[in-house]
């Protein structure tokens, strides 16, 4: 179906079973899969040395292939930044490949956006999302079993190119509590199977993605100065005091307010405690909805979880709500 180009652009793959197994499911579905020769490579943390996750990158916008898929993310895309070819990755793209990914990979969406305005896809990586899971007896791989069957029908649709838009249902707390204008338009719309542009509510570029990553961006050259945006964010293992005080900044670096909806993904691998007494990641989001007159929108399917939609990064979309239904419509 579509040649797929896997490369290390971030951290070392420490787990080579997950990669093979995601390799197997990829050529199982019928997919051309090329491994860049330092796909496997090690230095400390990194997947290779600076120099060469640079060159890992250069050739895979010199590889003809239809998609460019990261092995992981971790750590490693904020140091190459300065010297990426950005006209490269931004070249490929016009000719119809497909980069994509997600954590450590949203600082390269962020940059070439902000060097070339070129889009790209927040979607699955190889080890985490078509590598994961064993069967039973933790020996052989059950690909049909382990792999996110919306995941792969998301991904499919993206790489056929009729990826055109992402629908979820929104959390009932995140309903009852959104703004009252908000709550009381969307219960005013009849109920209906499909969505239409008469409902959109919001219009704008789309972009995000990891919270800490993007925190990182701030007053750096990387950051995309959009304004009117549907902005999303999502993580893991970052407490929500640590998401509120990342967001604090945001705001009061007069970003958000600029914005024209927020949309929360999946936070997850996170511990509460006791010291923490109710305060948690919705205790977060009521707070900052009472600090906005934008919607803030939860439960988009995103984020270090099984269930992955894809999402165009720069894409000009319409932000629809009817009820509980949310959809984001690009097509």
């Amino acid at each position: 179906m579509a040649h797929i180009y896997i490369y290390s652009p971030s951290g070392a793959v420490r787990d080579k079973a997950g990669f093979k197994r995601g390799v197997m499911r990829l050529k199982e579905l019928g997919h051309e899969v090329e491994i860049d020769p330092a796909a496997l490579k090690s230095a400390q943390r990194f997947a290779g040395d600076d120099a060469e996750r640079l060159r890992a990158i250069e050739r895979t916008a010199a590889s003809g292939a239809d998609v460019a898929l990261m092995t992981r993310g971790g750590y490693g895309l904020s140091r190459s930044l300065p010297q990426i070819n950005y006209k490269a990755i931004s070249k490929s793209i016009d000719k119809g490949m497909l980069w994509l990914g997600y954590s450590d990979f949203t600082a390269l969406q962020a940059a070439l956006y902000v060097k070339t305005g070129a889009v790209t896809w927040a979607g699955p990586a190889l080890c985490e999302d078509f590598g994961r899971g064993l069967d039973a007896d933790e020996h052989s791989f059950t690909p049909q079993a382990a792999t996110d069957d919306i995941m792969e029908a998301c991904f499919d649709d993206l790489v056929q190119g009729v990826c055109e838009g992402s629908g979820w249902m929104r959390p009932a707390a995140d309903f009852k509590l959104a703004p009252k204008s908000i709550a009381a338009r969307a219960d005013s719309m009849p109920a209906k199977r499909h969505f239409s542009s008469k409902n959109s509510k919001e219009t704008g570029i789309l972009w995000g993605g990891n919270l800490a990553m993007l925190s990182s961006l701030i007053g750096t050259p990387y950051l995309p100065p959009i304004k009117k945006g549907i902005l999303w964010f999502e993580d893991v293992a970052e407490h929500p005091y640590k998401v509120e005080r990342m967001l604090l900044q945001w705001q009061q670096a007069g970003i958000l307010v600029q914005q024209k909806a927020i949309i929360f993904g999946q936070f997850s691998n996170y511990k509460l405690t006791p010291h923490d007494k109710g305060f948690k990641l919705q205790t977060v989001i009521e707070r900052l909805r009472t600090q906005l007159k934008i919607p803030v929108l939860t439960g988009l399917p995103f984020g270090h979880v099984p269930t992955k939609v894809c999402l165009p990064f720069g894409q000009r979309v319409s932000l629809m709500t009817e009820g509980r239904d949310a959809l984001l419509y690009w097509g």
